[in-house]
């Protein structure tokens, strides 16, 4: 496999680990914070990987996908995305969900 495919194959799979360490992170009566930590983790490492891919393959002919991240600004933003939608995730969380398990 080449290093393009290995890293957008891990990707995938931390991307996919946030989905599922997310929606199990919360149970009937309560919620499991270390489930809810690593799914914010597993994001944060797609993130990651996928800033390392841009910064590896972006202008090289890889990927069309990887060549729209062609500027340091573009990549960067991959990270502020990433960050942005935990942050997001986290008071959707803190505000809307926690209040329901507090209120049991």
């Amino acid at each position: 496999m080449t290093p393009f495919v290995l890293l957008a194959v891990a990707a995938a799979l931390f991307f996919v680990a946030h989905v599922f360490l997310l929606f199990t992170s919360f149970g009937k009566d309560q919620y499991n914070r270390k489930k809810y930590l690593w799914s914010h983790l597993t994001l944060w490492i797609c993130g990651a990987i996928l800033f390392a891919m841009t910064t590896l393959f972006a202008g090289k002919g890889s990927s069309e996908v990887m060549d729209v991240f062609d500027t340091p600004v573009k990549r960067w933003l991959i990270l502020v995305v990433a960050l942005g939608l935990s942050a997001i995730a986290h008071t959707v969380v803190k505000l809307l969900v926690m209040p329901k398990y507090q209120a049991r």
